[in-house]
């Protein structure tokens, strides 16, 4: 079998440190920090923030683990690879399998979020027209992709900046909200968790970069913690802040959580800000997931578990132009046919799989009791916050996985005859 890296052109290596931060946090602060804190709240009630807290957790155990495995494969793959590597091809291909399929569920939500906040009436022909937009932009190259990711990032910090300011400072704001014991019960802050944990996913984007950035064994493992830090930081904030002048009911009823924040903590005019903020929000989350989505395509095709023709890298922009152009085709498709729940709940399911499978990988890495505890912790809390999703988001995924599954003893089965 094709190894990956080892056919083709190398992709170039250009991104430093703050790139690779920068794309995390552009993956991670985007439209998931919008729109994730009513639902959790209605789950968890003010076991909201408990739900924020164990999802960063996991969050926390999942990058540590793609750190090190990053470290030893800086390949574009990510876990698809560290799974290939370390428990076998099958693993990998699953990773592999739920990443490409659940994060192309995630893109067709986030280009649907950009429609919702643009053009609330033509919200699918939006999504399409910004997911066109983007794949071009990626097809250019990725260093012009992270200048981008770099503008919207500090962009929207400036409106959550904002939102956090008005609502803690305003009359309405009331420590009182925040009481964590009036909580909706295990299950509900254990779904919450789920939810919220969505808006953190992004730290993966960092690596399946791995063969775009500069010493991959010194920037990556600086840029994962770096990325996940500041946005927990940001996600609290915001958390505490809306909170406490919604309340738990009333922000478990919110159609745009933020902004009936702020108008009511008496400033509707930041309304119209916080609106704005949400679109480029999710334009930063979508630029930064097809970008991922086309790398791990990239691996799957070297090693042939998805058609050789998507391996190939350009010869000018040495980006993978074929993956890219197929998983924003089928992204458009996607974006003009499908629900927005519905994308995020079957995507929220593979994205825990995923990081199932790099937790595992990481474990069996060392057999020291004390470097597996890591591990071992984000692996029962992706088994854990996957099973507390929506019933049809656990059957819809577990059927897709399932399929994925069937593919791969059928092409094994193809090759031994």
């Amino acid at each position: 079998m094709t190894q990956s890296g080892s056919s083709g052109a190398e992709l170039r290596r250009t991104l430093g440190v703050g790139d690779a931060v920068v794309i995390g946090l552009g993956s991670m602060i985007g439209a998931g920090v919008f729109a994730a804190l009513a639902p959790a709240a209605h789950a968890a009630g003010s076991g909201l923030l408990l739900g924020l807290a164990l999802a960063a957790l996991v969050a926390y155990c999942n990058a540590m683990s793609s750190a090190r495995l990053a470290v030893l494969y800086p390949a574009s793959g990510g876990t698809y690879v560290y799974g290939r590597e370390r428990l076998g091809a099958f693993w990998g291909y699953l990773a592999g399998w739920s990443f490409v399929v659940g994060k192309t569920a995630s893109c067709a939500a986030m280009a649907l979020t950009v429609g919702a906040y643009v053009w609330p009436g033509q919200a699918h022909a939006v999504a399409v027209a910004a997911v066109v937009a983007l794949t071009a932009l990626n097809y250019g190259g990725v260093q012009k992709s992270a200048w981008l990711t770099r503008v919207v990032v500090a962009l929207v910090l400036a409106v959550l900046a904002s939102v956090v300011v008005v609502c803690l400072g305003s009359g309405a704001s009331d420590a009182g909200r925040l009481d964590v014991g009036a909580s909706g019960g295990t299950g509900g802050v254990l779904q919450a968790a789920g939810l919220l944990f969505f808006a953190f996913a992004g730290y993966a984007r960092i690596a399946t970069l791995g063969e775009e950035v500069r010493d991959p064994s010194r920037t990556i493992p600086r840029a994962v913690p770096l990325a996940l830090g500041i946005t927990l930081a940001v996600y609290v904030c915001v958390a505490v802040a809306v909170l406490s002048v919604l309340g738990a009911e009333e922000l478990g009823r919110a159609g745009a959580p933020l902004a009936d924040a702020v108008r009511a903590a008496g400033v509707p005019g930041l309304v119209p800000v916080v609106r704005a903020g949400a679109a480029v929000a999710a334009l930063g989350s979508l630029l930064a997931l097809i970008l991922g989505v086309s790398r791990t395509t990239l691996a799957m095709a070297r090693d042939r578990y998805l058609p050789g023709a998507l391996a190939a890298v350009h010869p000018r922009f040495r980006v993978p132009h074929r993956a890219e152009l197929a998983v924003g085709a089928v992204v458009a498709v996607l974006a003009a046919t499908v629900d927005v729940r519905g994308a995020i709940g079957f995507s929220s399911f593979g994205v825990l799989a995923y990081y199932a499978v790099a937790n595992a990988s990481a474990w069996a890495l060392d057999a020291s009791p004390v470097a597996r505890a890591l591990p071992a912790v984000g692996l029962l809390g992706c088994a854990v916050l996957a099973f507390a999703l929506p019933g049809t988001s656990v059957a819809a995924g577990a059927g897709v996985l399932a399929v994925g599954a069937v593919v791969y003893g059928v092409r094994r089965w193809s090759a031994a005859r």
